[in-house]
């Protein structure tokens, strides 16, 4: 009867496609398995940071610099210490580098951007990378004496810090160290 022949049709016709739909998708859980992630390369904006840590020196500020880094690698603001230049005890490379990404990007905070500062942060510039949720913080040289990440205040293991960021310290210390010792030798 044509009616059980239309039905039966159907009926194989659905589980060809079931079947067919069933072996793509184990098809692509495989490849999705068996595919390697190719690894990121690693690239540092530790030299920028530098070189805005050197112009700060050369204008008579403490030479530390900051980047502020998109996920693309573009650098959205750059800054060296302006405390003196501004009369402005806040004016640290990493808050006005904070200041000119959040000012160009018209955003209120930095997910998803990464911070690159020659000099460990002191506990005010912790608090504002903090409360403008960078994602993750290089830094340059460690501050035994005023570092407020991995010394002193260490404000982002309080638990009033709401935001974290992936901390790497270290990121080409010596010529971070190098610059701050030659700055303050020449004023001895």
């Amino acid at each position: 009867n044509l009616g059980n022949a239309i039905s039966l049709g159907r009926f194989v016709l659905g589980r060809l496609c079931h079947a067919l739909r069933l072996s793509l998708y184990l098809a692509l859980a495989k490849a999705a398995q068996t595919r390697q992630a190719a690894p990121m390369a690693f690239r540092s904006f530790m030299d920028a940071a530098l070189e805005e840590a050197r112009l700060a020196g050369k204008r008579g500020e403490v030479p530390v610099g900051a980047v502020v880094v998109n996920d693309k690698g573009q650098i959205m603001a750059r800054a060296g210490n302006e405390t003196r230049a501004r009369n402005d005890p806040t004016a640290h490379a990493e808050i006005l580098a904070i200041r000119a990404a959040c000012h160009e990007l018209r955003l209120e905070r930095l997910t998803g951007y990464d911070l690159y500062v020659t000099l460990e942060p002191c506990p005010m510039c912790a608090g504002a990378i903090s409360a403008a949720r960078i994602n993750r913080l290089y830094i340059g040289a460690s501050d035994p004496k005023s570092g407020g990440v991995l010394h002193g205040a260490r404000v982002f293991e309080r638990p009033q810090c709401h935001h974290r960021p992936e901390i790497y310290d270290g990121i080409a210390a010596d010529a971070c160290q190098a610059v701050l010792k030659d700055f303050f030798a020449a004023r001895r």
